[in-house]
C-alpha cells in the first residue's frame, strides 16, 4: 500500500541565529534528486547528500521530509515560472510569444533535465490522489500555467497574430496539457523534434 506523505509546511528558521547555508542552493539540491526519484523513493540520506547538508542542519531548518519537499516545490515552480515568462517576453506578438513558450517547454523536455524530470508532474502522479497539500499547489500551478497561456493568445487575438475565432481558455488548457506532456516524454528519454512538435501545436492558434 502506497505510504501517504506527511502533511507539513516548512518551519521558520528560528529569529536572531543566522543561517549557516544558502537555501535556494540547497533547494536546488533538493529538486534535482526529488525530480529524478520522486518523493517515496528519495531518502533522507539521499536528500541531504543532494543539499550537501548534515542531517541536523535539514531538521533545523525544516519540520521533515515533507516540508523539504513543499519548499522545494514551490521553488522549483517560482524558477521555471520566471524561465517562462523570460521566454515570453521575447516575442514581438501574442503567437510569438506561445511560440516561444513551447519551445522552452521542449527546450527543458530534453538532456539532462529531460531526463531528470518535473517535480509538478512527479507530484500530480505520485502524490495529488493522497496528499491534499500536494494536490492544491499541482492545482493551483497548472491553473496559473493555463491562465498564461491563455492571456497570451487574448494578446495575439487583440493584435492580429491570432484569429479571434480561437477558443483562448480550451486552447490554453490543450497547450498545458502538451506542456505537461513533453516533460512526460522527456522523463521518459524518447526523442523531441521541438520544431515540427511546436509547429503542429501552433495549429491551434489557426
Amino acid at each position: 500500500m502506497q505510504k501517504v506523505a506527511r502533511k507539513s509546511e516548512p518551519s521558520a528558521h528560528p529569529p536572531g541565529r543566522p543561517r549557516e547555508f544558502d537555501m535556494d542552493t540547497a533547494l536546488d539540491g533538493a529538486i534535482r534528486v526529488f525530480c529524478e526519484r520522486g518523493y517515496h523513493a528519495t531518502s533522507i540520506g539521499e536528500l541531504t547528500a543532494a543539499m550537501r547538508l548534515a542531517t541536523g542542519s535539514v531538521y533545523k531548518a525544516f519540520r521533515d521530509k515533507h516540508a523539504v519537499f513543499l519548499a522545494a516545490f514551490e521553488r522549483y515552480v517560482a524558477v521555471r515560472s520566471e524561465q517562462t515568462r523570460s521566454a515570453a517576453a521575447r516575442g514581438a506578438n501574442g503567437r510569438e510569444r506561445v511560440r516561444n513558450v513551447l519551445h522552452s517547454y521542449v527546450e527543458h523536455s530534453q538532456g539532462a533535465e529531460g531526463r531528470r524530470g518535473c517535480i509538478v508532474v512527479g507530484s500530480a502522479v505520485e502524490l495529488s490522489a493522497v496528499d491534499p497539500a500536494m494536490r492544491a499547489r499541482v492545482t493551483a500551478q497548472l491553473k496559473t500555467n493555463e491562465s498564461f497561456i491563455a492571456g497570451l493568445i487574448r494578446e495575439g487575438q487583440a493584435d492580429g497574430s491570432i484569429p479571434d475565432h480561437v477558443d483562448a481558455d480550451d486552447t490554453a488548457r490543450l497547450m498545458v496539457c502538451m506542456m505537461q506532456g513533453l516533460r512526460v516524454v522527456g522523463k521518459a528519454r524518447l526523442p523531441l523534434d521541438g520544431e515540427r512538435l511546436v509547429g503542429v501545436a501552433l495549429k491551434l492558434l489557426a
